[in-house]
């Protein structure tokens, strides 16, 4: 058997290529589907078969795009209507080799959610590995508030106690656990940082997996997470397929002056360097969304009708923040200016964003004029605390609760350490917000500081 791991950095996803003989599956592949043909041609070895657990909300299927480059057949639940691929149903097997892939129906974080366990002819009986989409994951189980519906949740918190406990947790012990997300998902509250697990470890160690059945079923039925709008293209993409890239995506290096005339235009330019960067200087009404956050941010802030512009510096590596685009479907990548040096040497205006060390912030924190922002995830605020007469909107809910931050006050943004930070203060101006301020290091400075922090109420 030959085995790889695929984790994509930024939405914490999680792929595997598995082979045999002269046969390979993928389980839940991305989109940009280069690394499952390298890994094919380094074993020598045909992509036949394509497994998607689920339809995913937090990036695009890659099983369309990696059919395409391969001839592979997709399968996936019979519990939703796919326009692409094979419905598949409890007891379903396939065989690659010497390996066994066995289908049982896991539904709960969605309703056509499967899991795969894989045997060899060495133990034909105990599956070796079992692939858990979204059921169940190093520390954690599944989210299901994406029903967004109370009865339906409840619902889903049956179902997937019943595939947690009476088919994933009755596999052998050492059954070796392959989640589709790691640490960091949003498909998870407490997701644990560990690359590989067991049915027996979870048994033992997964908090939620320690509950009652009531238990279970009460908490996860409550259970919230933060749901970005857009997730319903992505649900449309992994219903439909996402729309086939029979080239690389090469954006067009353009000119300051083609990127002046875009400013005025239905174009989003989104600025990729570090906030450190932004902050010293920046084309003004353009959004900062750091290259590593853009698999987390671009979902919640960008807008799938528009087309975008990139701004880099000048030496920064531009495949990867390509790459974090396309896995969200965003293919209308216009073009990108090389770098905002050129910008600035052209003699063209740009801004300085106003920034505040956490001492500073601590000394302004009675002002009457000050409106402090906390643009953290709601788990984090619940986790770490808060700073005194701070406001919590995530960060991903400022499109929609912008009219709730004043206009007449000052506005004293911060986050957990500083990145979201300033795709917050950016928004707030392009949206006309004139004294807005950056808090560098934001939380995380402020606790190095040893200054008091406010507990969230229970």
């Amino acid at each position: 058997m030959k085995f790889e791991k695929i984790v994509s950095k930024g939405i914490s996803s999680n792929s595997y290529f598995i082979a045999s003989s002269s046969e390979a599956a993928v389980i839940d592949p991305r989109r940009d589907v280069d690394i499952y043909l390298e890994y094919a041609q380094t074993h020598n070895v045909k992509i036949t078969t394509i497994f998607d657990t689920h339809r995913n909300e937090d990036f695009v299927n890659g099983s369309p795009q990696l059919a395409f480059a391969t001839g592979a057949e997709i399968y996936h639940g019979h519990r939703l209507d796919f326009k692409y691929g094979n419905p598949v149903k409890e007891g379903n097997k396939f065989i690659l080799g010497d390996l066994e892939f066995g289908i049982l129906e896991t539904p709960g974080h969605t309703p056509e959610s499967i899991s795969i366990t894989v045997k060899t002819d060495s133990d034909p009986e105990n599956p070796i590995m079992v692939c858990t989409g979204d059921a169940l994951f190093a520390g954690d189980v599944g989210r299901i508030d994406f029903y967004r519906n109370e009865e339906k949740q409840l619902e889903a918190a049956n179902w997937l106690y019943d595939s947690l406990f009476n088919k994933l947790l009755k596999l052998p012990e050492g059954t070796i656990v392959l989640p589709a997300h790691g640490a960091g998902s949003i498909c998870g509250g407490g997701i644990s940082g560990l690359p590989f697990t067991t049915i027996g470890y979870e048994k033992r160690t997964n908090t939620p997996l320690q509950l009652s059945k009531e238990e279970f079923i009460k908490y996860k039925s409550k259970e919230k997470f933060e749901i970005a709008p857009n997730m319903r293209y992505i649900e449309k993409f992994n219903l439909e397929g996402a729309p086939i890239l029979k080239s690389k995506i090469i954006p067009q290096a353009l000119t300051v002056e083609e990127v002046k005339e875009l400013l005025d235009k239905e174009v989003q330019i989104v600025d990729i360097r570090e906030p450190e960067s932004f902050a010293g200087g920046h084309i003004p009404g353009t959004l900062s969304i750091w290259k590593n956050g853009l698999p987390n941010f671009a979902l919640w802030m960008l807008d799938y009708e528009k087309p975008i512009v990139l701004v880099r510096s000048t030496h920064q590596e531009l495949d990867q923040s390509i790459n974090y685009l396309i896995r969200l479907g965003f293919d209308n990548i216009l073009g990108y200016l090389r770098g905002f040096r050129n910008w600035y040497m052209d003699g063209e205006n740009y801004r300085e964003t106003n920034v505040w060390s956490v001492h500073e912030l601590k000394k302004h924190l009675e002002d009457e004029d000050l409106y402090i922002l906390d643009v953290r995830t709601g788990h984090s605020v619940k986790e770490n605390g808060h700073i005194k007469g701070s406001h919590h909107i995530f960060l991903g809910n400022l499109p929609q609760k912008l009219e709730e931050i004043p206009k007449g006050k000052k506005i004293a943004v911060y986050c957990d350490s500083g990145f979201k930070t300033f795709t917050g203060v950016s928004y707030l101006l392009k949206n006309k917000y004139k004294d807005v301020i950056g808090v560098f290091g934001s939380m995380s400075a402020w606790k190095n500081a040893g200054y008091p922090v406010e507990e969230e109420k229970k």
